[in-house]
């Protein structure tokens, strides 16, 4: 659902602004949630599912906004907040729900709706309007759709196109972390659920730490596209770390070494966002947030696929999904060194003096 409605509500909020679309959304979320609490049979827990899914693809409107109000040095910053905050709720969320959820299973769902309207209570009486209404747009059901939004970035921005790309390719990388974590970590050293948890706990707090405060530090100091470079790299070492780490002990310096790739994101969100007008960032920022959905539909099929077949060979690799990964991600670097070359080549090009 995130992956149709993204561009759709991405490209509502360059046609009537942010503010509406978020603040519909989010009531849409909290009531969602209610609905979860109150649903009496599994088919009203995927109507909900479906509900959630189009209310839950705001983020585009979400990164739209922090665009506006963000100027173009300071955009990698605060996308890196929006990551920060992920990371903190990576923390508290889990723990919460699990906390509420042994007393009842519905408990989580209704503080979750609780805590996502006083959320659009916020909204409605603080947010302001980030985009003016010379800034505006038509709206246009041709790039409002997943591969029409992509489409129109490729003919009108071929480097945000390839950008996009490599973003794409990052996404079902990262799928390896939440699709295979408990199989690889349960089968190959033994963890249980309080091993798991905390070594969750810990991507969450590195999380923060990262795209909260290094980002600020570091993107600003080298510039985006060294970031992206950097970011990759730190990450096909971890990635290749975790599928040849031999004991439980060594996950955690590969957590800690692994999260400084976290300034990746947000610096390829800030070229991206660079790369567009003003009045095009909630239809590119939807555009993303499409292709990250459909990451989180093909990325899981492949991590457990790797896994499931790679602990059954003579000999084993249970960290084939991780290897994996390592590889998307060195393509992801291919495609952006080269998006950014053929963006810059034009600018570096000698021009030969007036005789």
């Amino acid at each position: 659902m995130q992956f149709v409605f993204a561009p759709i509500l991405g490209s509502l909020s360059d046609r009537f602004g942010r503010r509406p679309v978020i603040l519909l959304s989010l009531l849409g979320s909290g009531l969602d949630y209610l609905l979860l609490a109150f649903a009496p049979n599994l088919a009203w827990f995927f109507v909900g599912r479906v509900v959630s899914g189009i209310t839950g693809a705001n983020f585009a409107a979400a990164t739209a906004y922090i665009a506006d109000v963000s100027p173009p040095e300071k955009r990698a910053a605060n996308f890196g907040l929006v990551g920060a905050a992920f990371g903190l709720g990576f923390i508290i969320g889990p723990a919460m729900g699990g906390v509420l959820g042994h007393y009842d299973l519905r408990l989580p769902f209704f503080v979750a709706g609780v805590l996502t309207l006083i959320n659009w209570l916020y909204g409605w009486f603080v947010l302001p309007e980030s985009l003016g209404q010379e800034n505006r747009r038509a709206f246009s059901w041709a790039k409002s759709n997943p591969v029409g939004a992509l489409i129109s970035l490729g003919r009108s921005h071929p480097m945000v196109l390839g950008l996009a790309v490599a973003y794409f390719l990052l996404c079902i990388g990262h799928q390896v972390y939440p699709s295979t974590w408990v199989l690889y970590t349960s089968h190959r050293y033994g963890w249980s659920e309080l091993d798991t948890g905390l070594s969750l706990a810990a991507v969450g707090f590195c999380a923060a730490l990262v795209q909260g405060g290094l980002t600020r530090k570091i993107v600003p100091k080298i510039g985006e596209s060294k970031a992206i470079m950097l970011g990759v790299a730190v990450a096909v070492v971890a990635f290749t770390g975790y599928g040849l780490a031999s004991h439980g002990w060594m996950i955690y310096p590969l957590i800690v070494f692994g999260s400084i790739s976290g300034i990746t994101t947000p610096a390829v969100q800030a070229l991206i966002s660079k790369g567009v007008g003003a009045d095009e960032q909630g239809g590119v920022q939807g555009s993303l947030t499409s292709l990250n959905s459909v990451a989180g539909i093909i990325g899981p099929f492949v991590a457990t696929g790797l896994f499931g077949h790679f602990v059954n060979t003579k000999p084993a690799v249970p960290g084939a999904a991780f290897f994996c990964g390592a590889v998307l991600n060195l393509l992801a670097l291919a495609v952006a060194i080269r998006s950014l070359r053929a963006s810059n080549h034009p600018a570096e090009t000698p021009v030969a003096p007036h005789s």
